[in-house]
């Protein structure tokens, strides 16, 4: 708070003089917006990235491009175009400055970019060039998500936002997977809106052991199955968050029910691994009373999931239980020969990113043999480094937080990224765009909660003080009287003539002051 004194006199006549009388309240960004008014930021472009890619399906793409192009990897192009114009200037509101997230994008995307250009330097077959170029746009998109959701997401507020719009996404994605269960309703080919066409007739629903495994709005019931374990730990902070806090929690908890159903549905053994992994992070984190209604609701719904659908325990069951039988297990050992031919060929950059593909190719269902082939240790270790340092961003959240929320969030976020991780040993993750798009948003985010969480608070700087007094008396700079204030203000300005007036000029003529002592 500010207290405008009386016009003091002065040389060149009166100025108001404004006095602090107590501690500065500190001012957010937020407070500067207009009465019921946000302005877009990084935040809205992550949120909308997210409800786009979790709604839109993998197979919907633009028509009349030269390559596919999803709805989604319009959006983080066009947050890669905003985080590039958002470092020139300060008006867009995107934060600067080292960030380790940050720094293991741009080591990601100089990998990227460095195979692509030892394999665009020699002789390609156009088919694998048109496929390296197109991939190399794509990791553009999603690099540009992943920063701007780190840069661009300020403040947990903002985050929350973010990731609330997520979770939501989430559970429409657990509807539509139903539909598809229960009904053998396909709600995904009403959506090739005018302008968008889908790149293959491939259905959503399949079959496992005489049960529907259906897709949803993602490109495989595999990959269903890894985004909702994905997003089932941050349905839960926030059910949990609002529980503790005596808000109304029932709408996170039909979230958390919703979208367990479409990790059910998926009937993926990926999905029951990344789940597995999830539970594993999370209990080591939580404290008793949460475990316990953890497992409680788990067995619940577990139970439920029973009654409805009958077979389905069974066939999850027997996913682990016939193991050295399986004919997916044994696709995906086949072909280690030839991964292990082409490694050789190309060890520390790859073939090119995106040349190995299907159907000219086998389909290596392990994203690290596939990236080795592709491109080589050293994208191999970009690849992986950066969900490492996703989750180590969001562990030194927890550590360097006293807040109990921001601890879970930052507890949260790791289970989120351990999931892609792990699950990337089971399929080929990058070639499907949900789950990609998922993780480098998600990255983002952890690298945007340690940032919010590494700034330093507000400090209050109070008023110097007056020779002389006690505390409150009037002795103080924050309690003088007007008088005082006036006398002030003309011994400064005369001061300032004394250092500033030529040598050997008068003093200019001053207007009379009354003594305050008298």
């Amino acid at each position: 708070m500010t207290r405008t004194a009386p016009t003091a006199p002065t040389v060149s006549g009166t100025v108001p003089t404004e006095v602090p009388t107590g501690d500065p309240a500190p001012v957010s960004v937020a407070s500067l917006d207009r009465p019921g008014l946000r302005s877009a930021d990084g935040a809205t472009l992550a949120a909308a990235f997210a409800v786009v890619l979790m709604l839109s399906p993998a197979r919907l793409v633009f028509r009349g491009l030269p390559f596919s192009l999803t709805p989604a990897d319009a959006v983080g192009l066009f947050a890669a175009l905003w985080w590039f114009c958002a470092q020139l200037t300060t008006t867009l509101g995107a934060a600067k400055g080292s960030n380790p997230v940050r720094t293991a994008l741009f080591a990601y995307t100089a990998a990227m970019l460095a195979t692509y250009g030892y394999a665009s330097a020699a002789y390609l077959p156009p088919d694998e060039l048109d496929m390296a170029d197109h991939s190399i746009v794509l990791v553009v998109a999603t690099v540009g998500i992943g920063l701007g959701a780190c840069d661009g997401t300020r403040g947990r507020e903002r985050l929350d936002f973010v990731l609330r719009c997520l979770v939501i996404s989430g559970a429409a994605v657990g509807v539509i997977a139903a539909l598809q269960f229960v009904l053998e309703f396909d709600l995904t080919k009403y959506l090739a809106f005018p302008g968008f066409r889908f790149t293959s007739d491939l259905p959503a629903i399949l079959e496992r052991n005489t049960l529907r495994r259906v897709a949803a709005t993602t490109g495989h019931p595999i990959e269903l199955g890894v985004v909702c374990a994905m997003i089932t730990p941050l349905a839960l902070h926030y059910a949990f968050g609002a529980r503790d806090r005596g808000e109304p929690s029932l709408r996170w908890w039909v979230c958390c029910a919703l979208i367990g159903t479409g990790l059910m549905f998926s009937v993926s053994r990926s999905a029951v691994l990344g789940l597995a992994v999830v539970g594993v992070v999370l209990v080591a984190g939580w404290p008793a009373r949460r475990r316990l209604w953890a497992a409680l609701g788990g067995a619940g719904f577990l139970v439920g999931m029973k009654v409805a659908v009958p077979g389905l325990m069974s066939v999850f069951l027997g996913l682990f239980t016939s193991l050295s039988s399986d004919s997916s297990i044994q696709y995906r050992t086949h072909d280690y020969a030839v991964a292990a031919a082409e490694i050789g060929n190309h060890f520390w950059v790859g073939r090119g990113l995106g040349t190995w593909y299907a159907p000219k190719h086998l389909i290596f269902d392990n994203q690290y043999i596939l990236s080795l082939v592709e491109t080589g240790v050293i994208g191999v270790a970009a690849f992986s480094g950066i969900f490492l340092t996703g989750i180590w961003a969001a562990l030194r959240v927890r550590r360097l937080s006293s807040d109990p929320a921001v601890r879970d969030l930052g507890l949260t976020l790791a289970a989120c990224l351990v999931v892609p991780l792990v699950g990337a040993a089971t399929f080929d993750l990058r070639s499907f765009a949900t789950v990609t798009g998922l993780s480098f948003l998600i990255i983002g985010a952890a690298g945007s909660l340690l940032r919010a969480t590494r700034q330093p608070r507000a400090q209050v700087v109070r008023p110097p003080e007056r020779s002389g007094g006690e505390p409150g008396e009037p002795g103080k700079f924050g309690k003088e009287t007007d008088e005082e204030v006036g006398e002030k203000a003309v011994e400064a300005v005369e001061a300032v003539g004394k250092v500033t007036r030529p040598a050997g000029r008068a003093d200019p003529p001053r207007s009379p002051r009354t003594d305050p002592a008298r």
